[in-house]
């Protein structure tokens, strides 16, 4: 059976009529927020995990919670690294975030099928890409790496690569921070655009004030994530 828009808008809808616990987010929240109170929501509870703060949940009744239906803030397109644990850098918890991870944080058919789901029928008001510091997709793609599949992906980040320019002296490669850095951020800036013009639905949304989307990266060192522009 094909399942049109409405009724899968209906079924999200008879699943989340019970009320969530500990903070998380009810068909009622979601509904009145915004994406900016999204945005500064997720940017708060990144300052706490930078800070070593996270809040205390409890994760069998959150478990349990969750159950009975979701309703996410926003959508993280974020890299595969291990490096880079989506929920705890934004110091969300159960059925708070969707998750789409991906070497590079590129953008494809699939993850943009999952953006319109995850926002138009599931009510997420923001997608971040999220980009990370000594990206190893993107050193790849620095240095032109081929390697059975992983050649292709390395291919989507390749137009970041020649879109930031300079560094010849001290070498367009992956031993120059500065330049894996630069590409880094140009890779986040298109990836967005990408999702922009690649998606009417999302794009539609955007326009109506329903939907944020925007880009940032995650330094591992310090565990802040800087919002590019």
């Amino acid at each position: 059976m094909k399942l049109t828009t409405k009724l899968l808008t209906t079924i999200i809808g008879l699943a989340g009529m019970a009320g969530l616990a500990n903070g998380q987010m009810s068909k009622e929240a979601q509904a009145a927020a915004t994406p900016d109170s999204i945005l500064k929501d997720l940017m708060a509870g990144n300052a706490n995990f930078a800070a070593g703060n996270l809040t205390k949940i409890d994760m069998k009744a959150e478990r349990a919670a969750v159950t009975a239906g979701q309703f996410p803030k926003a959508v993280i397109l974020s890299c595969l690294d291990s490096r880079v644990p989506v929920e705890m850098v934004f110091d969300q918890g159960f059925g708070d975030l969707f998750v789409g991870r991906v070497a590079g944080n590129v953008e494809n058919v699939d993850q943009l099928g999952s953006m319109e789901f995850a926002t138009k029928l599931a009510g997420a008001k923001v997608i971040l890409v999220l980009g990370h510091s000594s990206c190893g997709a993107v050193k790849g793609a620095c240095d032109g790496a081929k390697m059975g599949n992983l050649t292709e992906l390395l291919a989507k980040i390749t137009p970041a690569v020649e879109a930031v320019k300079g560094h010849e002296a001290e070498g367009r490669n992956s031993k120059n921070a500065k330049f894996v850095a630069a590409v880094v951020e140009k890779n986040v800036q298109m990836t967005v655009a990408d999702i922009r013009k690649n998606s009417e639905v999302l794009t539609a949304l955007e326009k109506e004030g329903k939907l944020k989307i925007v880009g940032g990266v995650y330094d591992l060192e310090t565990g802040k994530v800087s919002l590019v522009k």
